[in-house]
C-alpha cells in the first residue's frame, strides 16, 4: 500500500525539512560565540517552562507511538494508553521530587547527580548504561519504525530512509546542541499535534461520533483498565504496579529526557515544565491510540474496505484512506517531525553524557571548548551506531511492546538507586553499585529468556540451560526447536525485579552504611512534604497547585475510562 504523492504534499514536506534544519542551525550558531559547554549542551540553562514542557513531550513522542499505537489501538482498543497516562503521575514525581535536586545539586547529567549522592563508581555505570539505551531504545527503534513508515505511504527504501533522517537530524544537533533541540522540538510538537488531530478528527466525524464508534466496536475496546484475561495481555494491576518502576526510570532518571529540566532557567521553570507536558499527555490516548480504534469502527461499519492485511499499517492505512491531497503532506511532515525530535534529542544527551561523565571525568582538565568538539564527535559516532543497529528492531513482534520489553530490562535498578537515595538516607555508595551490576545482570538474563521465547535457543546456550545448569524446565520445544519456557509479562517481571533490586539495595546499604557528607545529606528529603515548601511561583503557576490539578484530573479520566 503506497500511497501516490502529490506535488502539493511534496512541497509540504519538502519545505518542512529546509525549515527544520535551517532553524536547528540557526538557534545553535546563535550562541556559537560562547565557548561555555552548558550553552551547547543545556542551552546556557536559559530554558522557560513552555520550552521544557513542549520538549518533553516531543522527545517523548515519536514514531513509535505514532504508528505502533494506532497499531495497538486497532488490535486491543484504549488499554495500551496506559503508557501515556500514567506518565502525569511520574511527571508529577519528577517536578515535586527530583527536579528540584537536579537544579539545585547543579549538575550537567544525571551520572553527576548520582555521584554527588552516591560515588564516581555509579556514575561511571549509568553513563556507559544511559549512552548504551539512548542509541538502542530511543534512536534506533524511533529510526525503524519511521522507515517502515515512510515505505509503507510513499515506497522510500528503508535503508536509505534511516540514513537520511539521521543524517539531516544530525546536522542541526552536532552544530546547534541543546538550544537547537528544543527550538526544533517546540515546532516538531505543534507540527506533530496538528498531523495527529487531522486523522482523529476526520475519523472521528466518519464514524458517527463517539456513539457511532462505541456501536461499532466490542464495548471493552474503550476502556483502558482491563482483567488478566483480556487478549491485550496488559491486565490493570500490571499496569498500577509495573509502569511505575518504568516510568520513573524514563521520565525522572534517564538523561535524554531529564536533559530537558537540566536547562531550565531556575526550580520554578524546572518544576512547571514538567506538569505542563503532563497535561499534554493527556492527548496521545485521543489522537494516537483512539484513531487505531476508529479504523477497526469504519472497516466494521463498511465505510473503508477491509483491505487492511497488517496491523502495523494502520495510520498509513488511515492517511491513504480519509485524508485529502495536502493534508497527506502535513502528516508527512508530523512523521518527520516525531522522527526528528526523538532522534536529537537522545543524540545530544549521548554528546552530554560522554563529554561530562567520560571526557571530563577521566581529564578534568579539558576545555569547554574541547568538550563541545568532543560532543560532535561523539553525536556523529552515536548516529553511525544508531543507523547499524536500526535494522535489528524488525525481530520484536510489535515495535511499541518490543520498546516496552527492553525498558522492562534496564529499568528497575536505575529505579532503585534514584528512588530510595532520595527518600532514605540509608541507601549507601556500596549498595547501589552492586544493585546497579547485579539488577543489571538479572535485567539481561530476563531480557534474554522473553527474547528466545520465540525464536530458537542458540545451541550453546541449550547446553548451559538444560546441563549446567539444570535448568531444562527453563526450555520447551516448539516447532522441533528449544525456545524459552518464560511465561512472565514483562510489566510483572519489571515490578519483581524491582523487588529484587530494592532488597539488595537494603541489605547491602546495612551492611556496609553510607558515611554522609553536607553534600549528600542536601540531596535526601529528610521528610516528602519537604517537597512542598520551596517557594512557589504566585496563581495558577504554582507548582503545588498545577500537581494537584493534574493528579486529579488523571483521577477522572481514569474513573470514566475504567
Amino acid at each position: 500500500m503506497r500511497l501516490a504523492i502529490h506535488p502539493i504534499d511534496i512541497v509540504i514536506v519538502i519545505a518542512y525539512l529546509v525549515g527544520i534544519v535551517a532553524l536547528g542551525c540557526w538557534g545553535g550558531l546563535r550562541q556559537r560565540k560562547s565557548s561555555k559547554g552548558s550553552d551547547y549542551f543545556l542551552a546556557g540553562k536559559s530554558l522557560s517552562w513552555t520550552i521544557i514542557g513542549l520538549a518533553l513531550f516531543s522527545t517523548n513522542i515519536s514514531t513509535i507511538h505514532l504508528v505502533s499505537l494506532a497499531q495497538e489501538g486497532y488490535v486491543n482498543g484504549l488499554a495500551y494508553g496506559n503508557f501515556e497516562w500514567m506518565a502525569a503521575f511520574t511527571l508529577i514525581a519528577l517536578s515535586l521530587f527530583f527536579a528540584p535536586f537536579y537544579i539545585r545539586a547543579n549538575v550537567a547529567t544525571l551520572p553527576d547527580f548520582l555521584e554527588k549522592r552516591y560515588s564516581r563508581s555509579c556514575r561511571d555505570w549509568l553513563a556507559i548504561v544511559s549512552i548504551i539505551s539512548a542509541i538502542f531504545i530511543h534512536i534506533g527503534f524511533s529510526l525503524y519504525t519511521g522507515a517502515v513508515v515512510l515505505e509503507g505511504l510513499f515506497g522510500f527504501n528503508i535503508m536509505l530512509s534511516i540514513i537520511a533522517v539521521a543524517v539531516l537530524t544530525g546536522i542541526y544537533t552536532i552544530v546547534g546542541g541543546l538550544m537547537a533541540v528544543v527550538l526544533t522540538e517546540s515546532i516538531q510538537t505543534i507540527i506533530l499535534l496538528i498531523g495527529a488531530v487531522c486523522i482523529t478528527a476526520i475519523g472521528f466525524l466518519k464514524v458517527g461520533g463517539w456513539s457511532g464508534l462505541a456501536a461499532s466496536v466490542d464495548p471493552v475496546k474503550l476502556t483502558l483498565l482491563r482483567s488478566s484475561s483480556d487478549p491485550a495481555g496488559l491486565p490493570w494491576y500490571s499496569v498500577f504496579l509495573g509502569y511505575p518502576i518504568i516510568g520513573l526510570w524514563y521520565w525522572c532518571a534517564d538523561q535524554t529526557i531529564v536533559q530537558r529540566v537540566l536547562g531550565a532557567k531556575d526550580e520554578n521553570h524546572a518544576r512547571v515544565g514538567p506538569l505542563f507536558a503532563a497535561f499534554i499527555k493527556i492527548l496521545p490516548v485521543f489522537i494516537f491510540v483512539l484513531p487505531g480504534t476508529i479504523c477497526l469502527g469504519l472497516i466494521n461499519q463498511g465505510i473503508l474496505p477491509n483491505t487492511l492485511s497488517k496491523s502495523e499499517d494502520t495510520y498509513a492505512f488511515l492517511i491513504t484512506q480519509i485524508l485529502p491531497i495536502g493534508l497527506r503532506g502535513v502528516v508527512a511532515a508530523a512523521l518527520l517531525a516525531a522522527l526528528m525530535s526523538t532522534v536529537s534529542g537522545a543524540l545530544n544527551s549521548i554528546a552530554t553524557l560522554f563529554s561530562y561523565d567520560i571526557v571530563k571525568r577521566w581529564r578534568p582538565e579539558t576545555s569547554d571548548r574541547a568538550l563541545v568538539n568532543t560532543g560532535r564527535i561523539v553525536t556523529f559516532v552515536a548516529m553511525i551506531a544508531a543507523i547499524a543497529w536500526s535494522p535489528c528492531v524488525s525481530h520484536f513482534k510489535s515495535i511499541f511492546q518490543g520498546v516496552t520489553v527492553m525498558i522492562c530490562y534496564i529499568a528497575p535498578p536505575i529505579t532503585t538507586v534514584f528512588l530510595w537515595g532520595i527518600f532514605t538516607r540509608r541507601a549507601s555508595a556500596r549498595g547501589a553499585i552492586l544493585t546497579l551490576w547485579w539488577g543489571f545482570a538479572l535485567g539481561f538474563v530476563v531480557f534474554l529468556l522473553d527474547w528466545f521465547k520465540s525464536a530458537p535457543v542458540p545451541h550453546a546456550a541449550q547446553i548451559v540451560l538444560r546441563d549446567w545448569l539444570h535448568a531444562g524446565f527453563l526450555l520447551t520445544v516448539k516447532d522441533g526447536q528449544y525456545v524459552t519456557s518464560w511465561t512472565i509479562p514483562p510489566m510483572m517481571a519489571t515490578f519483581y525485579l524491582f523487588v529484587i533490586c530494592s532488597v539488595i539495595l537494603g541489605i547491602v546499604s546495612w551492611l556496609k552504611p553510607q558515611k554522609h557528607t553536607p553534600e549528600t545529606e542536601a540531596l535526601i528529603w529528610k521528610n516528602p512534604l519537604d517537597a512542598l515548601r520551596s517557594k512557589a511561583w504566585p496563581g495558577i503557576g504554582n507548582y503545588k497547585l498545577l500537581s494537584a490539578i493534574v493528579f486529579v484530573t488523571m483521577v477522572l479520566l481514569y474513573t470514566i475510562f475504567r
